[in-house]
């Protein structure tokens, strides 16, 4: 199809298909510390996504909620009792769309009790499956982050499309205090995890990020490694290495604190390489959101529609890898 027809057709779909803006809606949740050292590493992580958050990736402040064990913890919004987290997602299924992306990080201590994973809350824990019905409802892309000890049993129970779950430990029988969530924290507060250098963190680099250092921290205390991060996205079952050529971390890739999207043009990359990134993103973007509209549509202008998008994203994609020399 010529060009100009490409182009015809995709503002006639701006102009024709009125599509809401993606959003993304942040929940931070850091539960009980039971020492006092403990409650500080936790608010001060859980502020430090908050603040990435808002300041980084310019979310909107009435997108992101963060419940601390305390009241009047820095930048949270109310307590991370059992009532109040279920709250919040409740809240997140009547506002988060099909094309939003909701992005989840727990923080704090975790345990394994009745062959259950659970989150250690001030008052009544919630376990993997509480998790799961809360979910269950939202029906936007989800990247859930459970950086809790004995957090390994969530991968399982989570899992499923158009979710990214990631977890500290790879078993419920992890029991010890993870660092884990530290490092995950640092990922998106400091400049230490932009491999692909695009100005953005995805789940997968913060992933990788504090799943490195995480070992390194042990290595370093010549101690032995009670805590193994996994992840699950799109594999059958939760990997510790994700990423090109990995079973797992497609969709974590896609996945950032201000949106979802393709991930960024290498570090050498040309300005020309980059502009045809960020041009793939966009239309990427674009038939993620008309897909969120697909039962809304004529089924036969749906498939014109897609079709037409498609076919632009396999030449921008083809022009990539040519330009990149993989003909």
């Amino acid at each position: 199809m010529h060009r100009t027809a490409i182009a015809l057709v995709l503002g006639l779909l701006a102009a024709a298909v009125p599509l809401r803006a993606q959003q993304t809606w942040v929940l931070v949740i850091a539960g009980i510390g039971g020492e006092p050292k403990y409650t500080e590493s936790f608010q001060s992580w859980g502020e430090a996504i908050v603040t990435a958050a808002q300041e980084r990736a310019g979310v909107p402040a009435a997108n992101v909620t963060y419940l601390a064990e305390k009241e009047g913890a820095a930048r949270a919004t109310g307590v991370s009792r059992k009532e109040a987290v279920q709250a919040a997602f409740a809240s997140l299924a009547q506002k988060a769309t099909a094309s939003d992306l909701v992005f989840v990080v727990i923080l704090g201590h975790g345990s394994f009790l009745n062959n259950e994973s659970r989150v250690n809350l001030p008052g009544p824990d919630l376990t993997a499956q509480d998790f799961a019905v809360m979910l269950q409802p939202i029906q936007a892309r989800i990247a859930f982050a459970n950086t809790t000890s004995s957090s390994g049993e969530f991968a399982k129970v989570l899992a499923g499309p158009n979710r990214a779950i990631v977890t500290a430990t790879k078993s419920g029988m992890e029991r010890n205090e993870a660092v884990f969530g530290g490092y995950f924290a640092q990922a998106f507060a400091d400049d230490v995890a932009d491999t692909d250098k695009d100005g953005r963190i995805s789940l997968l680099e913060a992933y990788e990020y504090a799943r490195v250092e995480t070992q390194r921290f042990y290595e370093g205390q010549t101690r032995l490694m009670t805590e193994h991060a996994q992840i699950v996205d799109s594999g059958d079952a939760p990997s510790a290495e994700a990423g090109p050529g990995k079973p797992n971390g497609a969709l974590a890739a896609r996945m950032f604190l201000g949106g979802f999207g393709a991930p960024g043009a290498p570090a050498n990359a040309s300005p020309a390489l980059r502009a045809l990134y960020e041009r793939r993103r966009g239309i990427e973007n674009r038939v993620e959101d008309l897909k969120a509209v697909k039962d809304t549509m004529d089924p036969a202008r749906y498939e014109q529609e897609i079709e037409q998008l498609l076919l632009e994203l396999a030449q921008v994609s083809a022009e990539i890898r040519r330009m990149e020399g993989g003909g």
